[in-house]
């Protein structure tokens, strides 16, 4: 199994336990995405507790990639940590990405 392989893997375990019904095509495109930084352990988690960081994921991915600002994006970050769940520490970037992309249907942004 290759390393994408291994990342795409732990992603589908995650969403598995968190009740997240997996689109693998989409969550392979996303993870494909997001370039090596997947494989850097720190870069694959977000830190959704950092003010910094989510306001990184909303300017650089969520408005620049998605073409979405404001108010929507907002809710589309808490969507997202509502599902993987506050209380869990390692929200994988992917399945993070992945629950921002369904709750805004940008599906096409990754077709």
């Amino acid at each position: 199994m290759s390393k994408f392989d291994d990342v795409v893997s732990s992603c589908k375990d995650q969403m598995d336990k968190c009740g997240i019904a997996v689109d693998e095509k989409l969550l392979r495109s996303v993870a494909k995405g997001l370039g090596p930084s997947i494989y850097n352990k720190d870069a694959l988690l977000v830190a959704a507790g950092d003010a910094t960081e989510v306001n990184g994921i909303k300017e650089r991915f969520i408005a620049k990639k998605l073409g979405v600002t404001g108010a929507d994006a907002d809710a589309a970050v808490a969507h997202a940590i509502d599902k993987i769940g506050s209380a869990n520490r390692q929200k994988l970037r992917p399945v993070f990405y992945y629950l921002i992309v369904k709750h805004l249907g940008k599906e096409a942004v990754y077709s």
